[in-house]
This record gives C-alpha cells, structure tokens and sequence, in this order.
C-alpha cells in the first residue's frame, strides 16, 4: 500500500499484508488449542505444569467467545462463508461476529457493500441464514 493512501478496513484498503494474511476464527483458534492442549496432557501426567498462563487465558478467551464448538460446523462456517469471495479479515468478522441481520453485517464489515462487489443485500442474506442454520443444528 502506497504511503499517501490511507488504510480504510470499510473501503477494504487495509495494506497488502493484511489482504494475503491467513486470518482465523476464534472458534478455529480454539479447536487448535485444544488439539495442543490434548497433546500436552499425552505427554505428561500433569499437563497444567507445562502450559503457559498466556494459553491458558487465550484458550478461555477463544473458547468463551467462539460462536461454533462443534469441528464439523466450524469447518462448514468456513466453508459456507469463503463462497462469497470474502478478505480474511471479513470472514473472520462475520464468523467471530455472527450478525443476524444484512444491516449488522454492513455495519460490522462495511466493504461487503462496496461498488464493484457482488453482494447485494439478499446474498448477505441468504449467508447469514446459511449460518444460523449451522448455529441451530449444532
């Protein structure tokens, strides 16, 4: 990103960096920290000797703000959300933020309207009652 633009997340000019960044869901960050977690506690009787204070307060954080438990509803949030041709960081906002109507999903990721996109309101619609129905089943 050039020096005179200024980085705008509404208007998706957020920096190169950031655009090809791999960013993640709480709940996909919490399923990784279990899985470490499960891999500490094999390969030692006491695993809460050898976790970090910091994992701790990150694995509760993740696991109290992760909207999806369950692996298979996780993956499918992905799924379900990288067909609408989202940045990272919009998918994550969505997935982390889960807003049940088109006008809360403008308001918390306003570069979904941007001109030049294919999201009009019912796409954003139908995306978002895709994931309530995960949300319902799980």
């Amino acid at each position: 990103m050039s020096g005179e633009e200024e980085e705008n997340a509404a208007e998706l000019k957020i920096g190169d960096e950031f655009l090809k960044a791999k960013c993640l869901m709480n709940c996909e960050v919490a399923l990784i920290l279990e899985h470490k977690y499960e891999q500490l506690q094999q390969m030692s009787d006491d695993a809460g000797n050898h976790v970090s204070q910091v994992f701790e307060k990150s694995q509760q954080y993740v696991k109290r703000f992760s909207r999806y438990k369950n692996p298979d509803a996780v993956r499918q949030v992905r799924e379900i959300l990288s067909r609408y041709q989202l940045a990272e960081f919009e998918l994550c906002v969505l997935g982390n933020l889960c807003p049940e109507t088109v006008e809360e999903a403008i308001a918390m990721v306003p570069s979904i309207k941007t001109k030049g996109r294919a999201h009009d309101d019912e796409a954003i619609e139908k995306m978002l009652n895709d994931l309530s129905l995960i949300k319902k089943f799980e």
